[in-house]
């Protein structure tokens, strides 16, 4: 080992956590030395009994055969007890090569010869922290899968079930699917439906969020990059259609890409190939596409900003997942599905919900959908006192659907003074805003709505709600 220099440097992105484990203080400090240097995080270890302290949070270890306390290969199988899928790099001596190709047997996943070469050293440890990565990602990948979606969609209302049918006729083919919905109306749950009816259930399913992804980080994310292939591209990196390979890959919000990687798709859909980021050969892929957006893609088409023919490969068919308020038959049962799976993971239990907050979610228009409902719910989880869920625990706006049903809400110039109900007095602040907006628009109701910064779909609501028609504006 040449390289001795000390091992302050300027903070950079780690390259991994390292635990060094030998009885000779002079390799010890020079493993880390290099390791440091070269962007790792460093830890080390004079023996076994040190090591035990130090296993936590790590991504290999680099341990030495020979040690006086108990050697390398009686101390590997403890360490992978503790850590099984931490990969172990074992250090020996030109004579003891075959005790390393035993640890290797034993679960070690390479061995490097002493003095250890600071290349062959750095590259090991990435490739072994890449290997170890990408096991856990796929893990990851299949058991979020199987835990969010055992039960299957839910919903007994017609709108749902045809989609549930579509999903389910589709499913063991490889046929590419375009899920369109509003925000939170469970296109990803029924993306995972499709996928753990398929032929490629056992694989993983990817989902990626087209919108999150920079366009400058697209090609990375996407489809990986080789070592050195740019700043900061420490080692090698498998992209989301890699990690799909077999199975499954939800494109969400694929209105959002760029033309130029829309490009790109469109290329590994018609060939099934991609070329990685600093690769001089293409990658070959088996997956099954599908997509999801809350746009209409016709629509982007024409105004040229998504390409015809990326359509034509995505649209083979179509579902369309209904809002929540035309499926108002299927809140209650949600609600309390919601109320076991969230409490549940949050260790509350609540014996059910009172009839008032099931009247007031079955009158609120959910402009968020399941998604909405799921997080009330769970704000009820955390704020409510009693055993069953009530109005005291629902976020304002839900509450004033109850208090306002059944009572006057238009102004009362003989009361308002006196009453300090909040809600009521929100409610009749809201009215007057409806009677407002209708005025300045004329009676023209998609402006009205547009003034008041809500979906048109809900005005109407929201002028049933306050007993405002025609006649009223």
């Amino acid at each position: 080992m040449n390289e001795t220099s000390p091992s302050h440097q300027t903070p950079r992105p780690s390259r991994g956590t390292v635990l060094v484990i030998d009885d000779e203080d002079y390799v010890r400090d020079s493993l880390v030395a290099i390791l440091e240097r070269r962007g790792f995080e460093a830890r080390s270890a004079s023996g076994p009994s040190q090591a035990l302290q130090r296993l936590d949070g790590l991504d290999a270890v680099l341990l030495d055969l020979n040690m006086p306390q108990l050697g390398g290969e009686e101390f590997l199988p403890r360490i992978l007890d503790l850590h099984p899928t931490v990969p172990v790099v074992v250090l020996t001596g030109h004579g003891s090569v075959a005790s390393a190709v035993q640890c290797m047997r034993d679960g070690a996943v390479d061995y490097l010869l002493k003095p250890a070469d600071p290349e062959e050293l750095v590259f090991t440890l990435e490739r072994c922290i890449e290997q170890s990565s990408r096991r856990r990602e796929l893990d990851y990948l299949r058991s979020s899968e199987a835990e969010s979606g055992a039960e299957g969609p839910l919903g007994e209302s017609k709108e749902w079930l045809e989609a549930v049918r579509l999903a389910h006729l589709a499913a063991p083919t490889d046929t590419s699917i375009l899920l369109l919905g509003e925000s939170g109306t469970g296109k990803e749950e029924l993306a995972k439906e499709i996928h753990r009816r398929s032929l490629r259930s056992d694989a993983a399913f990817v989902c990626v969020n087209c919108a999150a992804v920079p366009a400058n980080l697209f090609e990375s994310e996407f489809f990986g990059h080789r070592r050195g292939a740019f700043t900061g591209a420490f080692s090698d990196r498998d992209g989301r259609f890699r990690v799909a390979d077999g199975g499954t890959l939800l494109l969400d919000e694929i209105d959002s890409l760029p033309l130029p990687a829309q490009a790109k798709v469109l290329r590994v859909l018609q060939d099934g190939t991609f070329d990685r980021v600093g690769d001089s050969t293409s990658t070959r892929v088996d997956i099954r596409l599908l997509c999801a957006t809350n746009q209409n893609l016709d629509d982007a088409v024409a105004a040229g900003r998504f390409r015809a023919d990326l359509l034509y490969r995505i649209n083979v068919l179509s579902i369309r997942l209904p809002p929540l308020r035309e499926r108002t038959g299927d809140i209650s049962l949600l609600a309390r599905s919601f109320l076991q799976t969230v409490g549940g993971r949050m260790g509350r239990h609540l014996e059910g919900i009172s009839p008032e907050v099931l009247r007031v979610f079955e009158r609120y228009p959910w402009p968020g959908n399941v998604r909405e409902l799921q997080n009330v719910i769970e704000r009820g989880l955390l704020l409510e006192q009693s055993d069953r869920l009530t109005l005291d625990s629902l976020p304002l706006e839900l509450g004033n659907e109850d208090e306002s049903e059944g009572q006057d809400s238009r102004p009362n110039p003989d009361r308002s003074g006196d009453d300090l109900n909040l809600r009521r007095q929100l409610a009749r602040a809201e009215r007057d805003l409806l009677v407002e907006a209708l005025r300045r628009s004329d009676g023209v109701r998609g402006p009205a709505a547009t003034a008041l910064g809500i979906d048109p779909r809900n005005l109407a609501y929201y002028l049933k709600k306050h007993g405002l028609g025609e006649s009223d504006s």
